[in-house]
């Protein structure tokens, strides 16, 4: 449709309909957000090798009593990130990181409870359709995946180097949020109203960069992963210069040259600082463009949101940056992250014909 020179979109509305399963695909989303954020403050708070067995029903219990504590922390004493890093810790220390790490477990617990219970219940009393069951038991199998990929990880860390491994870390980030991300798109897929779009069809272009800006932010979270896992953040702690240069010195220390990618801390910055950048630039593209065009006010609020969210995710970056990567600033950009790819998402889903 036509209208003063203009197109006229009219992107999908949200329906405010009481549904018991959106309900629910948006708690899923919610302690799976939680979980993430809590894995970042369990990774910024070096907590995640403080639990070095793998019990997934036995292990429910925390230690009970001095005894089972002073256990535990006779087999954490075993291990390098104690004998290497933490020498001489304290018990007290030590339930410290224990607490951290065991809070991060039983929420992964928490939600395989919160996930499953709700969809045989859903699926019994047939409220799910045949797809959409489908796709949700292909999650329910992504989420037992994660669990397996989580103590991976873990194992990587309780060897001769005291740290898991950037590439395991990443997969394990990388998995928890396709998961976050297929339950998001399904919600908002439930609550769009199936009559929009009546009035016309959202301009192809605007669609492809919408897609793309979701991918460059799914990239740059995933380049995020290699940050931490190299701890990289704590390198090169000023903007937009690294040691006085754009592009640091020693961006291909090693070879071969693909492995500077992954595994070397000024690459590894470098690269994500350029993501970041990338993303906003798109993000702000997208943005602009759309303002050419006459969008409902779903539509038009998701791309302001997704607007704001990438300039306030850019500035938590170089703040978590320039501070040395506190644990508050480095669990907000976190959760910044996972903020900009919901509203990524929610801009997808706004400007998709149903």
């Amino acid at each position: 449709m036509i209208h003063g020179g203009r197109d006229v979109i009219r992107p999908s509305r949200f329906s405010h309909e009481r549904d018991p399963v959106l309900v629910w695909l948006l708690t899923c989303c919610t302690v799976i957000f939680a979980m993430v954020v809590l894995g970042g403050i369990t990774r910024l708070t070096e907590s995640g090798l403080s639990m070095v067995n793998w019990h997934p029903v036995m292990g429910i219990l925390p230690p009970l009593g001095e005894q089972a504590w002073q256990t535990a922390f006779a087999e954490y004493q075993k291990y390098p990130e104690y004998q290497m890093i933490n020498l001489g810790m304290t018990l007290e220390a030590f339930k410290g990181i224990y607490w951290m790490e065991y809070a991060h477990r039983m929420l992964g617990r928490a939600i395989g409870v919160v996930f499953f219970v709700p969809y045989v219940y859903f699926l019994v009393t047939h409220r799910l359709g045949g797809a959409l069951a489908a796709r949700l038991a292909i999650v329910f199998l992504l989420g037992a995946l994660q669990g397996l990929l989580g103590w991976y990880m873990v194992k990587s860390g309780l060897v001769s180097d005291p740290d898991v491994s950037p590439y395991r870390l990443t997969a394990h980030l990388g998995l928890a949020v396709v998961i976050y991300a297929i339950l998001l798109w399904l919600a908002l897929g439930r609550a769009a109203r199936p009559h929009a779009f009546a009035g016309g069809l959202t301009p192809a272009g605007l669609r492809r960069l919408a897609a793309i800006v979701a991918g460059l932010v799914f990239l740059t979270l995933l380049s995020g992963g290699f940050v931490a896992g190299n701890d990289a953040g704590l390198a090169y702690n000023s903007f937009p210069l690294m040691d006085g240069r754009l592009v640091p010195r020693d961006y291909l220390l090693i070879e071969p040259a693909w492995r500077n990618i992954f595994e070397n801390v000024p690459s590894v910055q470098f690269d994500h600082r350029v993501l970041a950048v990338t993303t906003v630039a798109f993000a702000l593209l997208l943005w602009a463009r759309s303002l050419r065009i006459l969008l409902e006010a779903g539509a038009r609020s998701a791309l302001h949101g997704l607007a704001l969210a990438a300039l306030v995710q850019f500035g938590l970056g170089i703040a978590t940056l320039l501070a040395f990567v506190p644990v508050s600033l480095g669990a907000l950009h976190q959760a910044g992250a996972l903020l900009l790819l919901s509203a990524a998402l929610w801009v997808n889903r706004a400007l998709r014909p149903l």
